[in-house]
C-alpha cells in the first residue's frame, strides 16, 4: 500500500464545479420515479411488462392499482433518471483488478458497507452483463498502488443487479468520501464516475461533488447499506417479443480461439474474427463479451 495520503485532490480541479439542488441521486421532491418502481419489480421477481412498441412499459403505471396514484406516462427513463453523470478517473485507477464482489479482507479496519443496485438503459430496461470496476481508498484514506486492496470488478446479473461489500472509505485532503467506478455495457463506451455519501460536511467544499451521484445510505446493525442505480446512455434490449421469428438461417460466430465460459488471465492472448487480442483484466468470458465488444477487457494487437 502507499504509505501517505495525497495532499491535493485526486482529480484536477478542471472538472465540473459543485451543483446545487436535488439531483437524480436524491429523493427530495422527486415523487416516485419509473426506475424506482421498476427496480422494486425486478427485485421482487415480477415480470417486466412490455409496451406494444417492444420497449419496457412504465413500472409505475403497473403499480397504479396498488397505490391508487394517477401517474402520467412518459416515453423514456427521464423522470429524474437521466443517464448517470460521468466524472474524472483520477490518478489512482489501476487496470487488471481481480473479479470480486467483496473487497473486505479479514481484519480490515473500517465501517462495513454494502452497496447494491441495478444498471438500467435510458429506456428503463435492466442491463445484464455490465462490467462494473470499483476502486476506493481504505479506512485511512490511502489507495493501494502496490496491490489490489479495495479494487475489484464484477458483472451485473441477469436482472441487471449488482452488490458490493466494502467499507466506508476514509478521508484525505481535498476530497469528500467517494467510491470510484467504471461501468460498461457490452460493445458500448465506458462510463467513469464516482459515488458519494449523503450528509458529509465536505460535500459542500469538494469541487467535484455532484448530488446526482449521491447514494441512498442507511444504518444496518454496526455497518451501513447503500444503494445506487446506474442509468447508462444506451438503449437496453428488452429481448425478443412473442412474435419475433428466430434467426433464419442461424448466425454462426466468427472463428478464433476465444470461447465463452473460459477463465482468462491478464496477458492471455486469443484470436477472434481474424484479429489478435490481449487480455487486460482477469475474467470468465461470456456470450456478448467477445473481444471486439469489450475494450476494457481485451486490447486488439493485430
Amino acid at each position: 500500500m502507499t504509505s501517505d495520503a495525497p495532499t491535493a485532490p485526486d482529480e484536477p480541479g478542471t472538472g465540473p464545479g459543485p451543483h446545487t439542488g436535488p439531483g437524480p441521486g436524491t429523493t427530495t421532491d422527486r415523487g416516485i420515479s419509473r426506475k424506482t418502481l421498476l427496480r422494486a419489480a425486478v427485485a421482487a421477481g415480477a415480470a417486466v411488462p412490455l409496451l406494444a412498441t417492444g420497449s419496457i412499459a412504465l413500472a409505475r403505471d403497473a403499480a397504479r392499482s396498488a397505490t391508487g396514484e394517477s401517474l402520467p406516462p412518459t416515453p423514456f427513463c427521464d423522470d429524474g433518471d437521466d443517464p448517470t453523470p460521468d466524472q474524472m478517473e483520477g490518478p489512482y485507477f489501476k487496470p487488471n483488478s481481480p473479479p470480486r464482489t467483496n473487497l473486505v479482507a479479514p481484519g480490515t479496519a473500517g465501517t462495513r458497507l454494502t452497496v447494491s443496485g441495478y444498471v438500467f438503459g435510458r429506456n428503463c430496461v435492466p442491463l445484464p452483463g455490465v462490467l462494473l470496476d470499483f476502486w476506493q481508498a481504505d479506512n485511512a484514506g490511502v489507495y493501494d498502488m502496490a496491490g489490489y486492496a479495495f479494487r475489484g470488478h464484477q458483472f451485473t446479473d441477469a436482472t441487471g443487479a449488482f452488490s458490493l461489500r466494502t467499507i466506508v472509505p476514509g478521508l484525505y485532503p481535498g476530497r469528500t468520501r467517494h467510491i470510484h467506478v467504471k461501468a460498461q455495457a457490452p460493445g458500448d463506451p465506458v462510463l467513469t464516475t464516482q459515488l458519494y455519501f449523503p450528509g458529509e460536511p465536505r460535500n459542500s467544499t469538494d469541487a467535484l461533488f455532484d448530488p446526482a451521484l449521491l447514494m441512498n445510505v442507511r444504518g444496518a446493525g454496526g455497518g451501513k447499506e447503500g444503494s445506487f442505480d446506474f442509468v447508462l446512455n444506451v438503449d437496453g434490449d428488452p429481448g425478443p417479443g412473442p412474435t419475433d421469428p428466430p434467426t433464419d438461417p442461424p448466425t454462426d460466430p466468427p472463428g478464433g480461439t476465444w470461447a465463452a465460459g473460459r477463465p482468462y488471465a491478464a496477458g492471455d492472448g486469443v484470436t477472434y474474427g481474424g484479429g489478435s487480442y490481449r487480455c487486460l483484466q482477469a475474467h470468465t468470458s461470456m456470450a456478448g463479451w467477445e473481444p471486439p465488444n469489450v475494450p476494457a477487457l481485451w486490447h486488439r494487437e493485430s
